[in-house]
């Protein structure tokens, strides 16, 4: 975002004109009479005619019906075949159509470069011109159907309108020819869209119509209010349905405005919504994390409340009602994991939940099949007694009745329960004020536990009475109830089904329901309620239910609305030009304003305020989830993983928080938002039931944009006001200052995250000194590493399996593809060139190498790190087949990928001819030696220790291209004391005698000391370190793993166990530099000793673009490190990732706003195609926190850089 403020166009200018093309077609139905450009006038013509067919038709039969040639029903016959044959005709004119105009675009591919829209006309019926009128269907049964639905509703219309009709529901004449003309111009819109050319609808769910569902829409509503009128025709005189047909009748003429503003959902939203409200609302359930679980959930639920209307028996009702209403609100998915194994379980966001698996509930073991079974057992005891014994003790006053001691039980408890869950939070009263109990100025995770244990003893005593007294209070009030002798009407059924299932799926909201049924008993005292009463209290139930859902919708809706009203305004940043005469269109309109927000609250549809300015429209009905894909569609990134880290341990830390209720009521639909350092956590509740809470968490990007700066601001602003207020506060700051805005403070979560604290090494890394120093701690860490490998191998653990993340974390080629093929490793072929590879490395040094390009004086600069020759040849050595690559020359693009993390200078390239081309393959088999040596050609190592043999190397290792003068040259450098003390460590662990003497004579033989000595040096020479460390570039470019060519490179490339170790020695020496330079220089050998020993178990030490990287942090090591370089700055920076738990701060969202502000973006992006990355709806608010908003939507209208699959977190 680089452009903000009051002054960013809501639609640029192209987008202004292809919106108001697009909206008459839409209002119409299809017709395209608003063109960008000149088109013959039988284009309009023809499209006029065929949007006036259908009237002209039913006209035909409505006029014989009138002269009483023709019954009604057999006009509408007449009409409908009519129409049915001209629906054909126009569907076989556009397959003709079709077929020429495929058979001459073949020819030629049209240019991008022309409009879209523009097209040719040759005559009034050429190809191209019944193309553009009507472009006819993508699949042949769409085109049978939809011409014979084309038929039936002209029929159908007809008989709807007929005059005869409309003149005996109104009486009169005039209003009948009024509604006769209009109510025709509704029926011809959809017989366009279905027949001709469908519009775009401004009430888009899906991104693309696959199906051609979207012809559909429109049909299906008119076969609505069809159904209504042929009812009351064909039933008796029923007073109501004679009412509700007068009114269908004058509502059927505003429906082409309810399709324009986008009222009326499409089919598939109008489905997902209305099953979700008939199983919340009707059947006890709970919103449904996914499509196919919503399904099976209504499906099985509505199976439960036929069951229930034909059993004979309130007894065997009761019973039951109570254990399906227990066993459908457990998490019915723990049942898979008893089918597979932990290892392939998703819950802790794709990685082992080994973790969490011990804790109760996260897994169905026998715990918690043993505790479910004696719950539902207790349970169907006590409904059994219960009711049994009630039928002989029959009172109609709640007062002196059988359910009074239930009764107060149930006000008891309530206000108990909702007295601890309110303590819980940073806030009370709504978020009004400040909770003086909740603990204050937190600093670390230490003090938080200490301040919150008064909290926790409050916590676990309502989760008691949550979640074991409430439900067992709850369904004995239900089996004493007297209405069940009742039960066999359809109301009463489902409304006992509902009643004794939310008493388990919901406990905390089914205990509020019965409380206001109660207070309204207790209140009318002996006093009876006729219509009240007769409902019964299973009917009663569910009203309250709906009646407080919609209630709390409104109230949310309203704070939203006025926020959108009132920054406007006041928030200069938001202040354009209108503002002041939308502020007084609202005011002036306030009842329909309000009656807007109303209406949107009874649909428990979204507020949607058009391009987020306060113009609020009605958004058509949708499910909670509010997006139609999948769970778990994000846009990942490089730093997608600490989102996927910190995924398992929140959800252990949302664990606590659920039970606690330190979040408030969780009811599916809330978000809620988390923050820590630059990190933003967005928490969606999916599903919620007894027990289990199914939520969905959002990772927003870590690269702050200006709006994400602005907003992240203001989010610190009021996490700052509630967590970090002082001890003692007074009545105005106890109050809550930003209560308009849509975070409200909840709680602080203990959360494993990793802390990232980055340097600048200036001082460091261009010290003289501390390069000099390098090349001896560079020595030293390669003699640690050369003696760990002996002592692993001897131990049987292979070096390919241990270090598959170590040594850069580069997994080979051939490793990733074994992780894809089950873990079949291919046979170890390399392309070799006839010609000696060393010869081949200095004659082609220019095609295949750049590393000598870079000296003190770089006319570049340092490269970014990047995969080389010697890290590609070393790579080859796994058992890949590749060619010789080459590196990138410098200043070249290159890009990591987050899952390969190979750069595009390391793919293969063209190869001159005889360079690698066609030689004959080697196999190289089980030798690590890429020189192929004759055994006689290396001397026989003769050791004077028996135990010498242990930390013999192999043979490869001694065949460096080296001169023997110029190795004893530098024999100086070799850190003999060090060596020897090395190898006093790691000699006991494999010795079979343990004796000073054999330790001794260890450290004595001089012939496994010449060999470590000369393996040691042959590297720093390899890696042209022999002199010292000479510039920081330099060492850059080694760490890296950019190695410039030198004399020994190639020998030391092949072989990759050699390679890793001395890449992971550099680094390591690097890492210690690091260390001594910010804590003080190492003392002894002990403390060194101690230091890598730390690095190899708790650090991953190496580059941020590496699957090593990745892994490591996936895998939770305690502490990473990397080395960069910022080009724009020119300083060199160490990042230092350490594992810690940290308080991450979460909020709750005004749920109302966030779906508000999606349906905005939906329609914004799916039907006006604003996808202005400047726009004004995409801008920083700090109140609505719009930007933040945008990007926690699912793509491919947001861009989450991480998105969790639905994670179900226990709750007892």
């Amino acid at each position: 975002m680089v452009r903000m403020g009051p002054d960013v166009p809501l639609l640029n200018e192209y987008k202004q004109e292809f919106f108001w093309k697009r909206f008459p077609q839409t209002v119409l139905g299809g017709p395209r009479f608003k063109l960008g450009y000149c088109a013959p006038p039988y284009v309009y013509v023809n499209q006029a005619v065929l949007f006036l067919t259908p009237w002209l038709l039913g006209g035909v039969g409505t006029l014989l019906c009138q002269l009483q040639l023709l019954q009604e029903l057999h006009a509408a016959m007449l009409s409908g075949a009519l129409m049915f044959a001209v629906a054909a005709g126009v569907q076989a004119v556009a397959l003709y159509a079709g077929r020429r105009n495929g058979a001459v675009e073949r020819f030629g591919a049209p240019s991008t470069l022309v409009d879209e829209e523009e097209v040719e006309f040759t005559h009034c019926v050429s190809p191209e011109t019944v193309r553009f009128i009507a472009p006819g269907k993508r699949f042949g049964l769409n085109v049978v159907m939809h011409t014979v639905l084309a038929g039936l509703l002209c029929g159908f219309g007809t008989w709807y309108v007929l005059l005869g009709r409309l003149t005996a529901l109104y009486g009169s004449i005039g209003a009948s020819l009024v509604i006769f003309v209009l109510s025709w111009v509704t029926v011809c819109i959809a017989e366009y869209s279905l027949v001709v050319n469908t519009a775009t609808e401004t009430a888009t769910f899906q991104a693309q119509d696959t199906y051609e569902i979207t012809p559909l829409t429109r049909p299906l509503y008119i076969f609505i209010f069809i159904v209504v009128d042929l009812t009351d025709r064909f039933s008796g005189p029923v007073p109501e349905l004679q009412l509700a047909s007068q009114v269908l009748h004058v509502l059927f003429l505003f429906l082409p405005l309810l399709w324009a503003l986008g009222i009326l959902p499409p089919l598939d939203a109008l489905f997902l919504w209305g099953m979700e409200q008939v199983l919340v609302f009707g059947l006890g359930g709970s919103p449904m994390s996914s499509n196919f679980r919503l399904l099976l959930m209504f499906g099985v639920s509505a199976g439960v409340a036929v069951c229930n209307y034909f059993i004979p028996s309130t007894l065997g009702v009761v019973l039951f009602s109570t254990a399906t209403g227990f066993l459908l609100s457990l998490d019915l998915s723990q049942i898979g994991t008893l089918c597979h194994s932990p290892m392939t379980d998703l819950r802790s966001g794709g990685s082992s939940p080994s973790l969490l698996s011990n804790t109760f509930g996260w897994d169905l073991g026998c715990r918690e099949v043993l505790l479910y079974a004696s719950l539902l057992l207790a349970a169907l005891a006590e409904v059994g007694l219960l009711h049994h014994f009630h039928n002989s003790v029959q009172s109609q006053s709640l007062v002196k009745g059988p359910q009074a001691p239930v009764s107060y039980l149930l006000l008891v408890l309530f206000s108990l329960c909702w007295i601890l869950r309110e303590i819980q939070g940073a806030y009370v009263c709504a978020g009004l004020f400040l909770n003086p109990v909740y603990p204050k100025g937190m600093s670390s995770v230490q003090t938080f536990k200490q301040k919150n244990r008064g909290l926790f003893i409050a916590a676990a005593i309502r989760r008691v009475l949550l979640g074991l007294v409430s439900p067992f209070a709850l369904i004995a009030f239900l089996s004493m109830d007297k209405s069940l002798q009742q039960l066999h009407g359809v109301p009463l059924s489902v409304g006992f089904t509902r009643a004794f299932r939310i008493a388990w799926q919901s406990s905390e909201d089914a205990l509020l329901q019965v409380v206001v049924v109660v207070i309204v008993r207790l209140a009318a005292v002996n006093n009876r309620l006729p219509g009240w009463d007769s409902l019964g209290t299973g009917v009663q139930l569910l009203l309250v239910g709906l009646l407080m859902d919609r209630f709390t919708q409104f109230l949310a809706k309203l704070k939203f609305t006025l926020t959108v009203l009132v920054t406007s305004w006041t928030e200069k940043k938001q202040r354009r030009q209108s503002a002041g005469t939308l502020l007084a269109l609202n005011a002036s309109l306030c009842p329909l304003l309000l009656a807007v927000v109303t209406l949107s609250a009874l649909l428990s549809a979204p507020l949607l305020p058009l391009f987020t300015l306060p113009i609020f429209l009605v958004g058509f009905p949708r499910p909670q989830r509010s997006w139609p894909g999948p769970v778990g569609t994000a846009c990942p990134c490089p730093d997608s993983i600490f989102y996927q880290q910190m995924s398992r341990s929140l959800a252990s830390a949302m664990r606590t928080a659920f039970a606690r209720g330190s979040l408030g009521s969780l009811a599916p639909g809330s978000h809620f938002l988390g923050r820590f350092q630059d990190r933003m956590v967005w928490i969606v509740i999916l599903e919620r039931g007894y027990g289990y809470c199914t939520v969905n968490i959002k990772g927003l990007e870590l690269q702050e944009t200006s709006c994400h700066t602005v907003e992240a601001r203001r989010v610190d602003e009021v996490f700052e006001a509630a967590f970090e207020r002082p001890e003692r506060l007074g009545l105005t700051q106890g109050l809550n200052l930003h209560w308009a805005n849509a975070l409200t403070p909840c709680a602080v979560l203990a959360v494993r995250v990793y802390s990232d604290a980055r340097n600048v090494l200036s001082g460091i890394i261009d010290s003289h000194d501390n390069l000099r120093k390098l090349q001896d701690d560079f020595l030293k860490a390669l003699v640690w590493l050369l003696l760990r490998y002996c002592v692993r191998k001897q131990k049987g653990s292979l070096w390919s399996c241990e270090e598959g993340t170590g040594i850069g974390g580069r997994k080979s080629q051939s490793s990733q593809q074994a992780q894809i093929t089950g873990n079949q490793l291919p046979e170890a072929i390399v392309v070799e060139s006839k010609v000696s590879s060393l010869r081949f490395r200095q004659d082609s040094s220019s095609l295949t190498s750049f590393g000598d390009w870079s000296d003190e004086d770089d006319l570049f600069g340092p490269q970014p790190a990047r995969r080389t020759v010697a890290l590609v040849t070393a790579e080859a050595q796994s058992g890949h087949t590749m060619l010789q690559t080459g590196a990138s020359l410098p200043g070249s693009v290159e890009m990591d990928s987050l899952f390969e993390n190979m750069a595009l200078s390391a793919l293969q390239p063209l190869q001159p001819l005889g360079l690698g081309i066609g030689m004959p393959a080697v196999d190289k088999g089980n030798n690590p030696e890429i020189f192929k040596e004759s055994p006689g050609s290396l001397r026989q190592l003769t050791f004077s220790c028996p135990q010498s043999e242990v930390f013999n190397l192999p043979t490869g290792w001694r065949t460096a291209p080296l001169l023997p003068s110029r190795l004893l040259q530098l024999r100086a450098l070799f850190p003999e004391d060090w060596y020897r003390f090395a190898l006093g460590q790691f000699g006991p662990i494999v010795q079979t005698d343990t004796s000073e003497d054999m330790t001794k004579a260890l450290k004595e033989d001089e012939t496994l000391k010449d060999l470590h000595a000369q393996v040691a040096l042959s590297c720093l020479v390899s890696l042209g370190a022999e002199s010292a460390f000479t510039s920081p570039s330099y060492i850059y470019r080694l760490y890296c793993g950019d190695v410039p060519w030198t004399e020994g490179l190639e020998w030391l490339s092949s072989s990759k166990e050699l390679y890793q170790l001395a890449l992971r020695a550099f680094r390591f020496s690097f890492k210690l530099l690091f260390d001594q330079a910010s804590l003080g220089p190492m003392e002894s050998p002990e403390e060194m000793f101690s230091a890598l020993e730390g690095y190899e178990r708790d650090w991953y030490i190496g580059l941020v673009s590496e699957k090593g990287w990745h892994d490591s942090v996936l895998q939770e090591k305690p502490f990473l490190f990397s080395l960069g370089h910022d080009l724009s700055m020119g300083t060199y920076t160490g990042r230092v990732l350490s594992l810690q738990e940290q308080l991450v701060q979460v909020g709750r969202l005004n749920g109302e706003g966030v779906r508000g502000q999606w349906a905005n973006l939906s329609w914004e992006l799916l039907y006006a195609t604003n996808d202005d990355e400047e726009r004004y709806s995409i801008q920083a608010h700090p109140f609505m926190l719009r930007n933040l908003t945008v990007q926690a939507a699912d793509p491919p209208l947001g861009y989450p850089i991480y998105s969790s699959a639905p994670l179900h977190f226990p709750c007892l």
